[in-house]
């Protein structure tokens, strides 16, 4: 009796034990069916291996949130374009000037609008013509009013309605000028018909491409410069990787009027060492603000293309841009500042708007808070002060969907109600800053929620449209392809393998050089620490290499 008491007394432990397990089991967060990258080479070209029985799991499929963000976020870059000029706004609806890379980022937006059936090819035409024709007419030259550029450069900002330099403090842009006009050459080359009005766009295209000059910027040679300006000159401070200027090298070493020698991409990249390490669990490049892994990956495919630094490091850009999304999720989980509601699927750190430039009490300390900035979590010139930009996440979908999809769709159902609206996601929020005796810069005080921004910025949602575009079906990156000039780019700075590779070429670009990988790099000075020793001098930095689209000029 006392044996089957003991047998029973063992069943109903084993029961209950299973029981426990398997709730274990629910709460426990479900594998992600691809795993985070890990540090080192990756293979080049698939390996052959066996068929197998099974099947093959293929990218996560997109849940309909993703197709009304698209829409929404398409709209944004529709309605509020002057249809007069094609000119855009920098943000909305506090809309104050157009910047030229807001229109860079229409021009890409327009035909995806064609492809999903939003709009009309003709009425595309029609708005792509528009902008086309106004850049080409409006004033240039070194006047420091009643201009729209120089050189083949526009104005960071210009005013909505005459195109003309915004205010005093704006600066004649490199890397805006480089935003642009990858939206110039992307409507060159998705109007591809026999058409007598999208000759036009092709030709007009042409010209303005045609029509940078490049070496203008090359004061201290082979690197290129921020920027200019008529009062003062040339920006003390060059692109120097890595950041989003990629795409600024790419288009100067493609021009085929005024292009760069193909040395400046090698200068450029001496620098990467300084950035390369683990971060986060992740070895990679590491850029803090997550746009800088986003805005040339925007037009240009990287996957299976890689330039000298990349074939060493054994890696493309591609692959770098999927392992730091990995770092700034991991960041958001690890939440060494103890920010509110970072986590699994609430991060993304980013150049968005902020609260307020302050200085407040959080749990016992004193943490500065920013407007308008470069957030961001990497190995050097990190910010962040909780503020979340949904951007971040959004617009990598195509390198990581697995972790960005349930991302996105938590903070769209735990924030939606005051973060969601009109055009998608608003620019940012912040849980932490709920000081409701602070004047806000921008945005609201939602009470219980904290922080949420009044805007949206056209080239945060620039990169949330294309990027669910080139998840979908690679398309902003297949019209790029067909584009001379960006593949010349590119074959100019050393970027072989993949699609950029002959039908008798090899598709990978050689082993990795671990020995030349960790080699150390040259050491020429990166603008951004130029800038803080600036800061520490006393003198005024040059403008940061971030987008600058708080109006307020510095004091």
């Amino acid at each position: 009796m006392q044996s089957r008491l003991r047998a029973f007394q063992l069943l109903i432990f084993v029961a209950l034990a299973a029981l426990f397990l398997a709730g274990c089991g629910e709460r426990a967060p479900a594998e992600p069916d691809v795993p985070p990258p890990k540090p080192g080479p990756i293979a080049q070209v698939p390996e052959v291996v066996a068929p197998v029985e099974e099947e093959v799991k293929g990218p996560p499929e997109l849940p309909p949130l993703f197709a009304d963000i698209e829409r929404r976020t398409f709209q944004y870059f529709w309605d509020t374009t002057n249809e007069v000029n094609g000119l855009t706004p920098d943000r909305f609806p506090s809309r104050p000037f157009s910047s030229v890379a807001a229109v860079g980022y229409a021009l890409t937006a327009y035909p995806i609008g064609i492809e999903r059936g939003w709009v009309s090819r003709t009425q595309a035409v029609d708005r792509t013509l528009t902008t086309l024709k106004f850049f080409r007419d409006v004033k240039m030259g070194p006047q420091a009013t009643g201009t729209g550029g120089h050189q083949g450069f526009f104005y960071h900002f210009i005013d909505m309605q005459d195109g003309h330099r915004f205010e005093p403090w704006v600066e004649l842009s490199s890397v805006d000028t480089g935003l642009m006009m990858m939206g110039v050459l992307f409507a060159q080359s998705y109007y591809d018909r026999d058409d007598p009005r999208e000759a036009e766009i092709r030709k007009l295209a042409d010209q303005l491409y045609r029509n940078v000059r490049w070496p203008f910027l090359q004061q201290r040679a082979p690197l290129i410069s921020m920027g200019w300006y008529p009062e003062s000159g040339f920006i003390e401070h060059d692109w120097t990787g890595y950041d989003e200027a990629m795409l600024v090298y790419i288009l100067a070493l493609g021009s085929p009027t005024h292009p760069v020698g193909p040395e400046a991409w090698e200068v450029w990249t001496r620098t990467y060492d300084k950035s390369w390490g683990v971060f986060r669990g992740q070895e990679y490049l590491s850029f803090a603000p997550h746009f800088g892994h986003q805005y040339t990956h925007v037009w240009v495919d990287f996957r299976g293309i890689r330039d000298d630094y990349m074939r060493r490091r054994g890696i493309d850009y591609f692959e770098n841009s999927r392992r730091a999304t990995y770092a700034q999720r991991q960041y958001a989980i690890d939440n060494p500042m103890g920010w509110k509601e970072y986590g699994e699927n609430v991060w993304g750190l980013t150049a968005s708007d902020g609260p307020q430039r302050t200085d407040q009490d959080f749990n016992g300390e004193q943490r500065e808070f920013r407007h308008y900035s470069a957030r961001g979590a990497g190995l050097d010139v990190a910010f962040d002060d909780g503020t979340i930009a949904p951007t971040a996440a959004v617009a990598s979908l195509a390198f990581a969907p697995e972790i960005v999809i349930p991302a996105t769709e938590e903070m769209h159902r735990r924030y939606g109600d005051y973060l969601y609206s009109s055009y998608g996601f608003l620019d940012s929020f912040n849980p932490s800053f709920t000081y409701e005796d602070v004047p806000l810069k921008t945005g609201r005080i939602v009470p219980g929620k904290g922080w949420v921004a009044s805007d949206y910025i056209a080239i945060d949602q620039g990169p949330i449209l294309a990027m669910i575009a080139n998840y979908r079906n690679d398309f902003v990156w297949n019209v790029m392809k067909k584009n001379p000039y960006i593949r010349a780019g590119l074959e100019r700075a050393g970027f072989t393998g993949g699609w950029l590779a002959g039908e008798d070429e090899p598709k990978d670009s050689g082993p990795p050089d671990t020995e030349a990988a960790t080699a150390r790099s040259m050491g020429i000075a990166e603008s951004r620490a130029a800038n803080q020793r600036a800061d520490r001098d006393g003198r005024a930095p040059a403008p940061a290499p971030s987008r600058a689209s708080d109006p307020v000029p510095a004091e």
